[in-house]
């Protein structure tokens, strides 16, 4: 069966404004291929680019060996983040996710441009204005999060939205690999990572992204702001809860509220 790109985009958008999750394409669709997968992420951004939205970055994900090990992968994947993706007030609507789940993870704001294929994470740390504290707010239009890595990948990385923190730190003034963070839901703490578990240097991450995002002949621009991956696992959401993700002195606090 060949892959028609467009229904599938217009299958996931339509998912996304009702909150009615689809069956997995890779279910219905047996030669569906992750180079399908990312065309498909590709159209669905054109098609809210068209409605007047813009792209502020990127975001990977499964940067963690456990989630790529779950999904039988062997490397992250990656989605755009756009302006109507990001939280300014701390606030969001429960009704207006499928499934949410909440990750704490380290966001890059770039002051140059990079283009791979051949980016290092020196060229990353080169590349970075500022980090910051992160809280990405993840989702799927697929029905009950039952994916595999094509799927993921061609509903933009199972983005929902993010939220950025207050405090922004010179690269050099972080040690990435071993910045710890905490996350707590309703006050009480529910797991905490370190950022050697995106890819042992969040800054790593930034490199494959680049490198990866060449095979499409898109870029990282100056200005973006990149998630650079989950510090520990996703934390489901439900109306009335309240999630933080405290980086300590480094790089604060940042926190969402499901309303």
């Amino acid at each position: 069966m060949v892959v028609n790109l467009i229904e599938w985009s217009n299958k996931l958008l339509e998912a996304e404004t009702t909150c009615q999750g689809i069956e997995p394409i890779s279910k219905v669709v047996k030669s569906f291929t992750l180079k399908d997968a990312y065309y498909i992420q590709i159209e669905t951004i054109h098609a809210k680019l068209a409605s007047g939205q813009k792209i502020t970055g990127k975001k990977i994900g499964l940067t963690s060996l456990a989630m790529q090990q779950l999904l039988k992968v062997g490397e992250p994947d990656y989605g755009h983040l756009l302006d109507s993706m990001e939280v300014l007030d701390g606030k969001v609507k429960r009704d207006s996710f499928l499934l949410p789940r909440v990750e704490g993870e380290i966001a890059f704001v770039l002051k140059e441009s990079l283009k791979g294929p051949h980016i290092t994470t020196e060229d990353v740390i080169k590349a970075t204005d500022y980090v910051m504290a992160s809280i990405e707010i993840v989702d799927s239009r697929v029905k009950d999060w039952k994916i595999k890595l094509e799927d993921t990948v061609a509903d933009n990385a199972s983005s929902g939205k993010y939220v950025l923190g207050l405090v922004q730190r010179k690269i050099h003034e972080v040690d990435l690999p071993n910045i710890e963070m905490k996350l707590f839901k309703n006050g009480h703490l529910v797991n905490e990572g370190k950022g050697e578990a995106a890819l042992g240097n969040p800054a790593s991450c930034v490199a494959w992204l680049a490198n990866r995002l060449a095979d499409f002949h898109i870029e990282l621009n100056a200005g973006e702001v990149i998630l650079s991956g989950a510090l520990s696992a996703a934390v489901d959401a439900e109306q009335g809860d309240v999630f933080t993700a405290d980086f300590g002195d480094v790089l604060g606090k940042v926190e969402v509220s499901f309303i």
